[in-house]
């Protein structure tokens, strides 16, 4: 019986840590923001140029200064953001720590019916109450989940964030660059606008596979999405083409 146990033990540990392994979000998030931005942005800004001026040097200097540009504004952004995130959680904690000392009969009512609500009753549902509302800071942790669907946000990700979304943005950036370097303009821009749209669909296929959807399905919208938002950018070079030079 307790060898069973063991190997039992063993197999879940196995499915738990290396089957099935509970993904880390927030990097996964940040790695797709700063790729798909910098792929789509790029890739509209090199077609548009291409289109319009039918010179591959105008291109690649288009297409690099939007590379650095993207990647600083994205990275400096992410950085903000995750910022902006861990005021609004501490500023809505603090609230609710004011709360629970000048209204507590409004917030335990209100965690009464937050735990109602999932289908407690009677006897369980007063020692549920009573275990959250005897300590201050579980009582605020709870109401910060339910009530306000909000999480800790660890300021020392900021710059984390800022450089994995600034990286990814380059790195996604020369993608629909790089054909340019070695081929003629017209083969490039095709070329451009199909790795761009696998490599889009390998980001969303990806994603969906370590988090939650259809891999097939999520890598197609995504391809299907960036790449018409791209091509918006050669529209506006095909409605502005610069005349050649004499």
């Amino acid at each position: 019986m307790e060898t069973q146990l063991k190997k039992s033990l063993h197999e879940e540990l196995f499915h738990h840590n290396y089957t099935d392994p509970h993904k880390r979000g927030s990097g996964l998030s940040d790695f797709i923001l700063g790729a798909q931005d910098g792929l789509v942005n790029v890739l509209g800004v090199v077609l548009g140029i291409a289109a319009a001026t039918n010179d591959a040097r105008v291109v690649l200097v288009a297409g690099l200064a939007t590379t650095f540009a993207e990647s600083i504004s994205m990275g400096a952004v992410a950085f903000t953001t995750t910022l902006a995130d861990a005021d609004l959680y501490q500023s809505e904690r603090e609230r609710e720590y004011r709360h629970i000392i000048e209204a507590p009969v409004l917030e335990t009512k209100e965690i009464r019916d937050i735990y109602e609500s999932k289908g407690f009753r009677g006897e369980l549902l007063d020692r549920i109450v009573n275990t959250i509302t005897a300590n201050k800071d579980v009582w605020v942790a709870v109401m910060m989940a339910e009530e306000h669907q909000l999480s800790p946000v660890d300021r020392s990700k900021a710059m984390k964030a800022a450089w994995v979304v600034g990286l990814s943005a380059i790195i996604g950036s020369l993608v629909p660059i790089a054909p340019f370097l070695f081929l003629p303009i017209s083969t490039s821009m095709w070329i451009s606008v199909l790795v761009t749209a696998l490599v889009l669909f390998g980001i969303g296929f990806y994603k969906a596979r370590v988090t939650v959807g259809r891999p097939m399905r999520s890598g197609t919208e995504m391809m299907l999405i960036g790449t018409i938002s791209a091509l918006a950018g050669y529209l506006v070079g095909v409605l502005l083409k610069v005349p050649p030079l004499p």
